[in-house]
């Protein structure tokens, strides 16, 4: 390297030092990569060729063992074989400084745009179906190809996701690897390690590939799919979209996770559970000052015996946006301080967690009102055998992948593709949940038959004894085009979240317009039944959250208090005796909900909520109390 391109490493090295090393790519390699990097250098054509191999070679053929091995080996995508090969006539030796190669992209995209970049970006259709080896002959994108590559492409794609920007800048990135990159072929026992690089100066993203030992000419470039996976059962069902394989002997049963599990989340969350206080006990008409960083509040609470301060230590009330973390020190120090969350509420407002505590109230497959749920980082190989299970008994099996801990139906898909979510679980924590086949649709004149799902707020006001009430104005949102189990990518079909879509018709009914509307619908179901219904399901919920200790269940801290909002669908099921009924579907429990929509048609709505949770008014309220 030039003394200019020496001066450069430390540069280098400050900018993606960290990620190179999160990647285990080796420090003697740093120099030569800044190096390539900088100068756009593509060497991979000087060391290596891509070999197409129509079958197996014949010398191989007197061994039957090699043979079967080699006829294990997985290829993505269809005959013609490829795979790579080193062909520089001195082979390639790892501890050369310069053994490290860059790997061009041929596709990057986010899953929700892919349908329509190949639609409509030129040559990106044409290209993909050659690198994937599906038969593709005309110039028009058709549906049939699209629709290929959209299944096949879940044996070619990567991924990484920044680390920062807005919530919508931090979903998953996937790509594809060029032609070079992609045809390398799967080993347990790989030649090669490969991981992606974000390269900060160009803001561009390549992939890395570097040798694990030495090669001669002639040896095979391979990596290992499951890199970084060692438990055999969990290596198995990864490698799964390209070496098929059953999994129906693994129980699907998952059962609550242990103790240590809820432990290890706890000091994950850095949350300090409070020391045990007494009740406090307040004057009956003591006026309470208010700290808070929410507008909605600042904005909408107006009842005489609040006021706003700005001095969070002359506070009794912190109504805080964020998480609240350090609950030992506010109840050392300041225990008659109340405060707008519970200690351990991440049980609810965590999807995995949502799952975990449900398993509390229901049997092997949980309770009756949350769909049944897999985390794909710890109970892959249950939801495989399951998946699997209903394959066989020709069972719908349509599911929902989401994130852990994003709202907004941010990176979140609907699938009924087995390779698709195996592969999602490389992206970022997700679980993924039955999709709801059968929902109980609206009849919304200008569209049809559309989904829809309910916001309930909830208000906890203690959990020893559990104090739960409801408020009880719910809202609505709808999705903007007929139901059909189809289309799986289209949003307006398939979601209802509208509001922070551009562009996109925000349908608003509001719920005392919407019951009779509903009822002449169903007649059969009126809604006192069908909320009744839904209530039960919430206290159940809450019961089960907070029936066992921190940090197993809800903290009981005397001084908290919390609203959520609870996201609902209902589905046809039937009942013991036969009856078809709506069955109320937990979707998710929102912490710090946005209540714009609250304040604008319910000018009284803070104060209600404040009423209720911090002066135990709740009777001049718009509140049900259910447990």
């Amino acid at each position: 390297m030039s003394g200019d391109g020496e001066e450069d490493l430390p540069a280098f090295v400050a900018l993606h030092g960290a990620a190179l090393r999160a990647s285990r790519v080796p420090a003697r390699y740093w120099e030569s990569l800044c190096r390539k990097l900088r100068g756009e250098l593509f060497d991979a054509g000087d060391y290596f060729g891509i070999m197409q191999v129509e079958e197996v070679e014949e010398e191989e053929e007197g061994d039957e063992e090699m043979e079967e091995e080699f006829k294990k080996k997985p290829n993505p995508g269809n005959e013609p074989c490829f795979k790579v090969i080193v062909t520089n006539e001195n082979g390639l030796q790892a501890s050369n400084p310069d053994s490290i190669f860059l790997i061009d992209h041929a596709w990057t995209y986010r899953v929700e745009h892919a349908r329509q970049q190949l639609l409509h970006v030129p040559g990106l259709l044409h290209r993909m179906t050659n690198l994937m080896g599906i038969d593709f002959h005309g110039e028009i994108p058709d549906e049939g190809s699209i629709e290929q590559v959209l299944q096949e492409m879940w044996k070619y794609n990567q991924t990484y996701q920044l680390s920062q920007g807005t919530a919508e800048e931090k979903v998953p990135v996937w790509y594809i690897m060029d032609e070079f990159g992609s045809r390398i072929q799967h080993s347990d026992q790989p030649s090669f390690a490969t991981a992606p690089l974000f390269y900060m100066p160009q803001q561009i993203a390549y992939t890395v590939l570097w040798p694990l030992r030495d090669l001669e000419t002639g040896d095979e470039v391979t990596r290992d799919y499951a890199y970084g996976e060692t438990d055999r059962l969990i290596r198995k069902c990864v490698l799964l979209p390209w070496v098929p394989n059953e999994v129906l002997d693994v129980n699907c049963f998952t059962p609550e996770p242990s103790d240590e599990h809820y432990q290890a989340i706890l000091a994950e969350n850095k949350e300090k559970l409070p020391v045990v206080i007494n009740p406090p006990v307040y004057d009956k008409d003591k006026v309470f000052k208010v700290f808070t960083d929410i507008q909605q509040v600042l904005n909408n609470l107006t009842h005489p015996r609040f006021v706003f301060t700005d001095h969070e230590g002359e506070a009794d009330i912190l109504y805080n946006f964020s998480h609240f973390k350090d609950y030992r020190k506010l109840s050392e120090e300041r225990p008659e301080v109340m405060v707008n969350q519970f200690p351990c509420e991440n049980l609810l407002t965590v999807k995995d967690c949502l799952a975990s505590i449900s398993r509390r109230a229901g049997g092997p497959d949980g309770p009756r009102w949350l769909p049944r749920t897999f985390n794909l980082q710890t109970e892959l190989p249950q939801f495989i055998s399951y998946f699997q299970q209903r394959d066989r008994r020709g069972e719908d099996n349509h599911w929902i992948c989401k994130p852990w801990n994003l709202a907004r139906s941010l990176d979140t898909h609907i699938t009924n593709s087995l390779n698709n979510i195996i592969r999602h679980r490389e992206s970022s924590p997700k679980v993924v949940c039955k999709y709801i086949e059968n929902p109980v649709l609206f009849h919304r004149e200008d569209v049809g038959m559309v989904k829809f799902d309910i916001r309930y707020v909830v208000l906890l006001r203690s959990i020893k004894p559990l104090k739960l009430y409801i408020y009880d104005v719910f809202w609505l949102r709808f999705s903007n085009r007929a139901f059909s189990l189809d289309d799986l990518d289209d949003y307006e079909k398939h979601f209802t979240v509208m509001n922070y879509a551009p562009g996109v018709t925000l349908k608003q009914v509001h719920c005392e317009e919407f019951i009779p509307l509903f009822e002449k619908q169903y007649p059969e179901h009126p809604w006192t039944v069908v909320q009744a219904n839904i209530f039960k399901a919430f206290a159940e919920l809450f019961q089960v959250a907070s029936a066992k200790p921190a940090p197993l269940g809800i903290c009981d801290y005397p001084s908290s208090r919390a609203i959520y909002a609870v996201d609902l669908m209902l589905k046809w099921d039937s009942s013991r005796d036969g009856k078809r009924i709506m069955q109320p579907q937990i979707l998710e429990v929102n912490f710090n909900p946005d209540c714009d929509r609250a304040c604008k048609y319910h000018p009284t709505f803070f104060n209600d909520v404040f009423s209720t949770l911090f002066l135990d008014e709740a009777d001049s309220c718009h509140v049900t109390c259910i447990v």
